[in-house]
C-alpha cells in the first residue's frame, strides 16, 4: 500500500460521538471536560452539538442513535483524553464519581507493569468507553490486564 507523503501536519481532528441523549450527554461532557459550546443544532430529529476548548473543536455530539455503546461490535474501542498531571486526573474521578459515573477500575491504574502514565477508564451516559490519563506521575503498580497493550480496557 503507498504512503500519503501528503499529509505532512496530520493530527488527530475531532471526534463525533453518537448518543441518545443530547442534553444528558452535553451536561456530562461539560461537567467532566469543561467543555465549551462551540455550536448547537435543536432541529427536532437533527439535534447536535460542538464541543471544545480554548476555540478548538474536540468532541462532537449527535442525537441520532438508540440503545447502548457495543463493545462487541466493529467501531469505536474507546475515547482518550491526556491531562498534564496525576492532580487533574483525580480531579476528574471526584467531579465522575458526584456524577455516579461507572467506572472499569477504582483509582488511577497503570498503562503498564509498573509504569508511571495512569489514568481512570469509565462510561459515559451511553456506555461509551472514556479514559483520562496523566503520561507520569501513577504509582508504580501491576496493571489490571498485564498482558494486553496500554489500556485498561482490553
Amino acid at each position: 500500500m503507498a504512503e500519503a507523503k501528503t499529509l505532512q501536519t496530520l493530527q488527530t481532528g475531532h471526534v463525533g460521538v453518537n448518543v441518545t441523549d443530547l442534553e444528558r450527554s452535553l451536561a456530562f461532557y461539560q461537567a467532566v471536560f469543561g467543555f465549551d459550546v462551540m455550536a448547537e443544532g435543536k432541529e427536532a430529529g437533527r439535534r447536535w452539538a460542538f464541543l471544545g476548548r480554548e476555540g478548538r473543536l474536540l468532541v462532537t455530539l449527535w442525537q441520532q442513535s438508540t440503545g447502548s455503546f457495543a463493545t462487541g461490535r466493529p467501531g469505536l474501542h474507546h475515547l482518550s483524553f491526556q491531562v498534564g498531571t496525576v492532580d487533574e486526573v483525580r480531579a476528574a474521578e471526584a467531579v465522575l464519581r458526584g456524577l455516579g459515573a461507572e467506572f472499569a477500575y477504582d483509582g488511577i491504574v497503570p498503562h503498564g507493569e509498573d509504569g508511571t502514565s495512569g489514568g481512570i477508564f469509565f462510561t459515559d451516559p451511553d456506555g461509551i468507553r472514556l479514559e483520562i490519563y496523566a503520561p507520569t506521575g501513577a504509582d508504580p503498580a501491576d496493571a489490571p490486564t498485564p498482558a494486553a497493550p496500554t489500556c485498561g480496557f482490553f
